[in-house]
């Protein structure tokens, strides 16, 4: 009777054999003794499955590099990248490492932002954070309170207009200007995104430790070396009526 293990060496090699073949069958030819029939039926299940999680994480970017650069683009992440992740959920974080690292791909420059743009809407629809509602005032006055700042809202700064971009619109060049967004998610669920720019960005940035508006207006104008008046005042209450109404501000602390 044959002792138990003897054949693990070889079944480690058919193994890495079979995988090799299902993460590029371009490269790496069908294992031995697998009928090819049946080898497509693992092939297809393996791709379609991974490529379609990541054209539902990312339709923009799909539909940008157009069909023939995006299955180049997802057959090399098969290929080439050990995920961390074993989790579906996961696999759009982990295709957004591969653009980062892999030095071989030559893809648009602005592909990485506008890949990190759609998944953010899926970040934060599955945060598990709560909004809170307990010791926070909605109607208090946001100049001389403590403002609460929700706790599922992302300021982001990308180098491209990755909100703007689509299959009739794609940059050609770097922009010379940022561009700035807000990404919050309200009571109701649903993720949303807002336009903001550089003097927003970093209110939010100050609001984050919980100051009065009139402080972290003050601050603000401190720090771009701008003095403040009323008519600064009455801009920023502005903003942060424009923020609250969003659900980004919440209110003020009670």
């Amino acid at each position: 009777m044959p002792k138990s293990g003897r054949n693990l060496a070889k079944f480690r090699e058919v193994q890495l054999d079979f995988a090799a073949h299902i993460r590029n069958p371009e490269v790496y030819a069908c294992p031995r003794d697998v009928e090819p029939r049946r080898m497509r039926i693992y092939l297809d299940l393996f791709y379609n499955n991974i490529e379609n999680f990541l054209a539902n994480g990312f339709p923009i970017a799909k539909r940008v590099l157009g069909k023939s650069k995006w299955r180049e683009l997802v057959r090399a992440f098969v290929h080439r990248h050990g995920s961390e992740s074993p989790y579906f959920l996961e696999i759009t974080q982990e295709f957004m490492t591969f653009l980062d690292a892999d030095d071989e791909l030559q893809t648009p420059g602005y592909l990485l932002e506008l890949c990190h743009y759609e998944w953010v809407e899926l970040a934060l629809g599955t945060a598990e954070e709560e909004i809170p509602s307990d010791g926070i005032d909605p109607a208090g006055d946001l100049l001389a309170n403590p403002i609460v700042v929700s706790p599922l809202i992302w300021p982001l700064r990308y180098r491209y207009a990755v909100h703007q971009i689509g299959p009739g619109h794609v940059p050609s060049t770097e922009p010379t200007q940022p561009s700035f967004l807000i990404v919050y998610r309200r009571r109701d669920d649903k993720v949303k995104f807002m336009e903001s720019n550089q003097a927003t960005h970093r209110l939010l940035e100050l609001l984050l430790n919980e100051p009065t508006g009139r402080s972290a207006l003050e601050m603000l104008e401190a720090e771009i070396g701008a003095t403040v008046d009323h008519r600064v005042q009455a801009e920023g209450l502005a903003t942060l009526k424009k923020l609250r109404s969003a659900q980004v501000i919440l209110g003020v602390r009670r």
